[in-house]
């Protein structure tokens, strides 16, 4: 064959390399991963705004023989394609079997009950101690009490919880539905977020499918507690201040006039005066931020952190655009109307989540203290601004307050949040020790078994998760990577604060606020190394390797530990085998 027809029939037409010089099929293959290709600095200031979205290279299509128009198609609805892909399998997973244990676990036995005097009077109650029973036995078809219970956390995780329950009734599979929901809907969020923050459907359904395989993300969706349900209106807020600041720089770009040379530059009377309006996203995450405060009070510092870092990105978008003085432009024409969008949408939200308790009777048959202010709370002067209600509820609030900052009644399972990212002590939700032939216990298993259903995150995920943390510190420390700041940000915002509470009972699995940024840190890293497109054939093909046994051995480390996640009998042997540190006994 000579050279003429060689170069004919290569792909590879790079200058200064051999058509002949031909790379084996599964190393071609490997060329298509990777980040999204993170372009030079050019001066066109829209392109900068508003990158564009990375697309498979047409080598690909090429390989697998797919015709152009095809090809195409394919990118075209791989946005939406890829993330509906990875969610079926979150749901598959998270619904199956989804009602066992038939047993109430955990803290169900308070918000499972909950849920269920809310949906139905308003207000929780106090049940008897053997209510756990009867309702397993009665299968649901018990009488709700009538005498309000004092509790601690807002109603809109148990109204979540409840709607479930009024669905397919008062079990283990109605109380867990809307978190298994929730849960499974987390990843298709997630998978959108991470696309549009990487500009890459491949790293936004790669972050997507790595959360879709922790164990702690699993196991939260598979248990009717609140952290689920808070876990899942913390990420829609970060979605909707990522779509605010993705429309709000289209607004800018758009507002850009072209040179001569058709390029877009960098407009001062754009950057410094341009106004971006009332922004109905930021108005969507301040109810995603009533609902957040009304599940979990710990979504207050979230919402402070995260409105925060859109006001940073206000100033890096006008800055973009042209401005010469971006923070003066946000304080005059962005940070009133981020205001109002946030602190006081979120405050009307979490007042009106308590719609329920507030028209409770206030004759002492009602709510817990909704008759405060007519008994013990008479009297003040300012009691006459004020109606019943609103000082009740204030009075509650306060009440509920020192009980949290107060909290230390010692827990089997309590842990230090120094040690959550390491996954230092996990919480056992169910434990049984069924005998051979017994609720799934192996006949043949020689011993008993151990049925457990543990709060433990995917080991190798998380430990790969604290180099990523360090990475994504370093990028946005040195190479100010927004991406980076964002992903950081949003891990403080939900893991920081219980530092200052080390010496107040907490758990580990009050970490699944943070866990889809550390699913969104894994990609970034997994982005880096393996290399942006332009990089060498060998460094491409070593960073895909490595990558790709990485995300292999995190998902099979998913399935090893699948038993603990679903209380699945095993030989008490097989049981201690999972068993890695001796902390999780």
């Amino acid at each position: 064959m000579t050279s003429t027809a060689s170069s004919l029939d290569s792909t590879d037409h790079r200058q200064g390399r051999a058509p002949d010089d031909r790379r084996p099929t599964w190393q071609q293959r490997l060329r298509r991963f990777g980040p999204p290709a993170r372009r030079l600095p050019v001066a066109d200031a829209r392109e900068r705004l508003v990158p564009p979205y990375a697309e498979p290279s047409p080598r690909l299509w090429h390989t697998l023989g797919v015709p152009p128009a095809l090809a195409d198609r394919f990118t075209r609805w791989s946005g939406w394609g890829g993330p509906l892909l990875v969610t079926l399998m979150a749901g598959v997973i998270r619904f199956w079997n989804l009602g066992s244990p038939e047993k109430v676990i955990f803290d169900e036995t308070y918000y499972a009950k909950d849920a269920w005097a809310l949906v139905h009077r308003g207000f929780e109650v106090n049940w008897d101690k053997n209510a756990n029973d009867a309702v397993l036995s009665s299968g649901g078809h018990i009488a709700i009490p009538s005498d309000a219970s004092y509790v601690v956390h807002p109603p809109v995780g148990k109204y979540v919880i409840g709607l479930g329950e009024l669905i397919f009734g008062f079990d283990p599979f109605g109380w867990r539905f809307m978190t298994a929901l929730l849960g499974t809907l987390s990843v298709l969020m997630l998978c959108r977020i991470g696309r549009r923050l990487f500009r890459s459907t491949f790293l936004g359904c790669l972050a997507g499918g790595l959360m879709a395989v922790d164990g702690l993300h699993f196991v939260m969706s598979r248990t009717s507690l609140l952290d689920g349900v808070l876990m899942f209106f913390v990420l829609a807020a970060f979605g909707c201040l990522i779509l605010d600041r993705d429309h709000a720089r289209v607004k800018l770009a758009a507002a850009l006039r072209s040179g001569t040379d058709g390029r877009y530059r960098p407009d001062p009377a754009v950057g410094d005066f341009l106004r971006l309006g009332w922004r109905p996203w930021r108005w969507a995450a301040g109810v995603m931020f009533g609902l957040a405060i009304g599940t979990k009070w710990n979504a207050l510092f979230i919402m402070a952190a995260f409105c925060v870092m859109a006001l940073a990105w206000d100033v890096g978008s006008r800055k973009v655009a042209g401005a010469r003085h971006p923070y003066l432009a946000v304080l005059k024409y962005d940070l009133g109307f981020a205001f109002l969008a946030t602190v006081p949408v979120a405050l009307a939200t979490y007042v009106v989540s308590w719609t329920g308790w507030i028209l409770s009777p206030a004759d002492g048959s009602g709510g817990y203290y909704r008759n405060w202010a007519a008994t013990d709370g008479k009297g003040g002067s300012w009691a006459w601004l004020f109606p019943d209600w609103w000082r009740s509820l204030w009075h509650y609030e306060h009440e509920v307050y020192e009980f949290h900052t107060h909290l230390t009644s010692p827990h089997t399972y309590q842990s230090n949040p120094w040690s959550w990212l390491v996954l230092g002590r996990p919480v056992s939700y169910f434990y049984e020790s069924p005998a051979p032939g017994v609720d799934g216990c192996p006949a043949d298993a020689g011993d008993k078994c151990a049925r457990e259903v543990l709060a433990l995150g995917t080991p190798l995920l998380w430990w790969a998760a604290c180099f990523a943390l360090l990475y994504v510190l370093w990028r946005w420390a040195f190479r100010r990577d927004w991406r980076a700041g964002a992903i950081a940000g949003a891990v403080v915002a939900g893991y920081l604060p219980w530092f200052m509470y080390q010496e107040r009972t907490i758990f580990l699995f009050y970490a699944v606020v943070f866990v889809p940024f550390l699913c969104l840190a894994v990609a970034m890293m997994i982005g880096a190394i393996v290399g942006a497109p332009g990089s060498s054939d060998t460094r491409r093909v070593a960073g895909a390797t490595g990558t790709g046994v990485l995300v292999l051995l995190i998902t099979w480390n998913f399935i090893f530990f699948w038993p603990l996640y679903t209380g699945t009998a095993i030989p008490i042997d097989d049981w201690r085998s999972r068993m890695w540190l001796d902390t999780w006994v």
